[in-house]
């Protein structure tokens, strides 16, 4: 077996593999001398096929199997033991590959296509500090997770008279231009109606002040003025909307008003467990302020993680291989098409460029990670997961048994690997280039996402 390399350019090279008769003989023997043994066929008993007749019938296959077999394995240690930085995967070269003929030929020679990764050179002082947002925990800001709580704990009880905030049930019935009840029209019973989701003011005017037993008439999509909404209130499927025009009559069967929670011990206790020692508004102010400031500092952590992009990537000059790539996005991707690759390719080379920079920082300071970094990344996951439900005090053996479900998928553990890969790459770059800090408010840090 011979190996070789051309290269066309600094970006492009060609890997041609000679495979000799002598480089799999002896293999496809075996495999056909297996299948001899193991081939039931009328008119003969069992291992006794004649040779002949399983060549003929399994050696094109068999020779193509070991063939590509040999191939795969070769051309794999060759990149590796060469030092080939790729790019995406080798590709059959469009110019250098020769015709193959399983069915003539003893000796083959097949030719790859391979594009480099380019050299990258990482220079701090020349990229210089990055701007890192840091959200300041305002007293608007824990007003609103107070909301949260209280709403979330708070209760619906029965009214007489529908305000401004209250919430009806009741049913729909279709009705004609002169308001009589239309047959085989559309109805729905018990659907909910909250005046705080009516766009139109004349509809809302006409709940303020109404009781249980009136009969409103309206249009459900001049009132919502959403498709979506209006298919779930009338319980038809979404493609029945077009059919939907004028009137129908609204009859409330019942009114509710949302009452929030009282801000007390019993409602600390509910968020935090039987034991916290919340036990004043104050103190439930500190412990939300506190929580807010750590979880914020996620935020501000993938802001950066944007900007860092955003910077390195127009500072590191590279050059790709660009026409391989393209190529080799449409022949892995059976759905795409050489125009999407040509519309989203800056996209691509911006993502690409920046993995290259990352993997390069990773290499040259020799960043690892450890099972552990996983496991307390999953662990964290776990923590927040309980928090978005309103559990912030769960015992460490749930959280333990909660991180194991979730490494127990092989490609959520990979993601969070690769996860924790780039956050310590993005200390790295914190630590070696520095930050400009920049505190500003959530609405502040909101509106940069809208540039």
């Amino acid at each position: 077996m011979k190996i070789s390399k051309t290269s066309i350019d600094d970006l492009n090279v060609v890997v041609r593999i000679a495979i000799e008769k002598q480089d799999y003989e002896a293999t496809v023997n075996e495999t056909l001398k297996d299948y001899r043994k193991k081939a039931n066929m009328p008119g003969f008993r069992k291992g006794m096929v004649p040779a002949g007749l399983i060549k003929k019938m399994y050696g094109k296959s068999a020779l193509a199997d070991e063939v590509n077999k040999l191939l795969s394995r070769e051309l794999t240690k060759y990149i590796t033991d060469q030092n080939l930085n790729i790019l995406g995967e080798p590709l059959p070269s469009l110019t250098e590959q020769a015709v193959i003929d399983f069915d003539s030929d003893a000796d083959f020679e097949f030719a790859f296509d391979l594009g480099l990764s380019p050299e990258i050179i990482v220079d701090f002082e020349k990229i210089g500090k990055l701007p890192y947002y840091e959200i300041v925990v305002d007293d608007q800001l824990i007003d609103n997770q107070i909301q949260g709580y209280t709403n979330r704990f708070g209760e619906n009880i029965s009214a007489e008279v529908v305000g401004d905030k209250e919430t009806t049930v009741g049913d729909f019935v279709q009705v004609d231009s002169d308001g009589n009840v239309v047959d085989g029209g559309i109805s729905s019973s018990n659907v909910q109606m909250s005046v705080q989701l009516i766009k139109e003011e004349s509809i809302q005017n006409l709940f303020i002040g109404a009781r249980i037993g009136d009969v409103l008439k309206f249009n459900p999509k001049t009132a919502l003025q959403n498709d979506h909404e209006v298919a779930h209130l009338l319980k038809i499927k979404e493609d029945q909307i077009e059919a939907v025009s004028g009137d129908f009559n609204f009859t409330i069967n019942s009114i509710n008003t949302f009452i929030p929670a009282e801000l007390d011990e019993s409602m600390f206790r509910k968020v935090y467990g039987d034991e916290t020692e919340v036990k004043t508004i104050e103190d439930f102010r500190q412990k939300i302020r506190s929580e807010l400031e750590s979880n914020l500092v996620y935020s501000g952590n993938y802001r950066f993680s944007i900007e860092a992009k955003e910077v390195f990537t127009n500072a590191i000059s590279m050059k790709l291989p660009e026409e391989f790539l393209k190529r080799w996005l449409v022949e892995t991707n059976e759905k795409v098409t050489v125009e999407q690759i040509e519309e989203e390719f800056d996209h691509f080379r911006k993502d690409l460029e920046w993995t290259l920079i990352k993997s390069q920082l990773v290499k040259e300071n020799e960043i690892r990670i450890e099972e552990s970094d996983i496991t307390d990344m999953a662990r964290e996951m776990a923590r927040m997961q309980f928090q978005q439900y309103g559990m912030s005090n769960v015992p460490d053996e749930y959280l333990d048994n909660y991180a194991k479900s979730i490494l127990q998928n092989k490609e959520q553990k990979q993601k969070m690997a690769e996860k924790k890969v780039e956050d310590k790459v993005l200390e790295l770059i914190k630590e070696k280039a520095g930050i400009d800090l920049k505190q500003v408010t959530q609405k502040e840090f909101d509106d940069l996402f809208e540039k």
